[in-house]
């Protein structure tokens, strides 16, 4: 009898899957079951995803990492790490895992709705969770998207939209007047004085006058206003702030190069005080006689009155009461105005003069501006922002900023609105204000033709599931922060002071080009005539020549014929 064939052996165990990613994390990896019968751990796998998060820029150096500063997608990283999204070996190399963002947002601006993209370990619950819990405060994720493996952040937004909160009075061009205007109210360039709105705002600020009436407090280099016996207001000389010719300095030796008025003081071109009153604010010197001193003042005052708008001065027994500020509001007529400024903007235009380090060459300077508009008005802690919102399909750096400040500046009359008929220009530089950071955000990256292609098979990256949160954030932190910052530091009305021909004497562009071409149409005009003279008198000249030519040719002829007709005569 055949012995029994031994039984065959079990087949080898299958393999286990590996992972999609090359650099697995070695608790990623998939353990076999124990002989108790424990469940075996979860395969992870790295998938394509977008991430929808927000953001508040205080404190930060923008979103962009940058070595040595501490930025929103510096943090952002780490945190990824730290929730297990991205292994040990591609920490801190974005490359490795397709890192993209939708958006680079600057210095101290915030975003309500920005897009991260790229290969992280997300299959796991709970991913939001854990990375919010390894992120600041300030710094929230709302959720995520599985995406194609070829999408991209940056290269699939269609367009972006921010917002930027502008307080009301920044359009009004008495508010926080610049600070020639301030010198040339008071009439004097040897005073150092500070605007009211602005002397509780953390900082001091040379050169920049307040109202009578109300006595900041008495600080180093500031003026203290005393008053005789009589009632009349004297300034006193600046404390240590004075250099050995007398000019203005300020604690960073900064001097104000102001220019001089026909009496030798130093004036600017402006006319309006601080809260749209011109006030007048003399300057006594030691040795003046008190009482012409006064006369002085009151010449000064009843001058600056016929200059001021709004202002109201009531007096009684002599005594000048401090004026009462007219009130601005955002009216339709402003509201209309600051729109038709802002339509310049849109369109295709060369905006190489709203960036920095972008040459007019350059085709990066070309930028398509979808709308621009600032039709609401928002109320933050008590004080009132208009709502500018412009929708691009991308953005420079400082741009948005830049179009503000410009826009600001023609609002307050200290350039024309005549300035953007060259601003586009290629061969036009100019040198344009930008506003604050503070009150620019990021309000929505919209990827609108990547959503319609890939509908059917996968989910849209839209914040529409994130509404409710990301309106939250904002509620909780971006406007806050702007209402503080205006409240605190006043970084607006601070702005608004170095709005002048003196920083930036490019709005002065047009009148110069223009008297420039002025002098070159009188200097063409005047070869003209010259040539003209010269043509005329050589036509008269011709003229001359030709009449007594003619002249001398029939006196000839006639001569001519009368010898002939003698000449028969004779040989008879």
């Amino acid at each position: 009898m055949a012995a029994a064939s031994p039984p065959p052996s079990p087949p080898p165990a299958k393999r286990p899957k590996m992972s999609s990613s090359s650099d697995p994390e070695p608790d990623a990896e998939p353990t076999s079951p124990s002989a108790a019968g424990q469940p075996r751990r979860p395969r992870y796998k790295r998938r394509k995803v977008a991430i929808l998060l927000g953001y508040c820029g205080a404190g930060y150096q923008g979103m962009q990492k940058n070595p040595g500063a501490r930025t929103i997608e510096g943090d952002l990283e780490e945190a990824l790490y730290q929730a297990g999204a991205v292994p040990e070996a591609d920490r801190a190399a974005p490359r490795r895992y397709d890192w993209a963002r939708a958006a680079r947002t600057d210095k101290g601006v915030s975003a309500a709705a920005q897009v991260v993209s790229g290969r992280f370990y997300v299959d796991p619950p709970g991913f939001i969770d854990r990375l919010n819990a390894q992120l600041a405060p300030q710094i929230r994720a709302y959720g995520y998207v599985r995406v194609t493996n070829s999408f991209s952040a940056k290269k699939f937004c269609d367009r972006r939209r921010y917002l930027y909160l502008l307080p009301v009075f920044a359009l009004d061009p008495s508010a926080h007047p610049d600070r020639e205007a301030v010198m040339a109210s008071m009439g004097s360039g040897t005073a150092l004085t500070k605007c009211l709105e602005c002397s509780e705002r953390g900082r001091k600020v040379p050169g920049v006058m307040g109202r009578e009436g109300k006595l900041p407090s008495p600080v180093e280099g500031a003026v203290v206003d005393s008053h005789d016996e009589s009632g009349a207001a004297q300034c006193d000389p600046p404390i240590s702030n004075t250099n050995a010719h007398g000019e203005l300095g300020s604690s960073s030796d900064e001097k104000l190069d102001l220019p001089v008025s026909g009496d030798g003081t130093k004036a600017g071109n402006a006319e309006l005080g601080s809260n749209g009153v011109g006030d007048a604010v003399p300057s006594a010197s030691a040795d003046a006689d008190p009482s012409a001193g006064n006369d002085e003042n009151k010449l000064e005052a009843t001058a600056t009155e016929l200059k001021v708008q709004g202002a109201d001065f009531e007096k009684s027994n002599g005594e000048e009461k401090p004026p009462t500020r007219r009130a601005f509001s955002y009216t339709d007529e402003v509201k209309e105005r600051f729109n038709r400024i802002l339509k310049y903007y849109v369109g295709t235009h060369n905006f190489h003069n709203f960036t920095t380090r972008t040459k007019a060459e350059d085709p990066a300077a070309k930028r398509f501006i979808i709308s621009f508009a600032a039709d609401r008005v928002v109320s933050l802690d008590g004080i009132e922002f208009v709502r500018c919102e412009v929708v691009g399909q991308s953005f420079m750096l400082h741009q948005i900023r830049k179009m503000i400040g410009l826009a600001v500046a023609v609002m307050r009359n200290c350039a024309p609105e005549s300035i953007y008929d060259v601003t586009f220009r290629k061969d036009v530089n100019l040198n344009v204000p930008t506003a604050p950071e503070v009150g620019l955000y990021l309000d929505e990256c919209m990827f609108t033709s990547y959503n319609k292609k890939w509908k059917d098979t996968h989910d849209a990256v839209s914040m529409e599931p994130h509404c409710e949160e990301a309106e939250q954030f904002k509620v909780k932190y971006i406007f806050p922060h702007i209402a503080a910052m205006e409240h605190k530091e006043g970084a607006v009305a601070l702005w608004l002071h170095s709005l002048n021909h003196r920083n930036y004497p490019d709005f002065c562009y047009m009148e110069t080009a223009g008297a420039e071409a002025k002098v070159g149409t009188e200097v063409a005009a005047g070869a003209e005539a010259n040539v003209g003279a010269d043509v005329a008198t050589g036509a008269e000249a011709n003229v001359g020549a030709e009449v007594a030519t003619g002249a001398e040719t029939k006196v000839g002829a006639d001569v001519d014929s009368i010898k002939e007709v003698q000449l028969p005569g004779d040989n008879k």
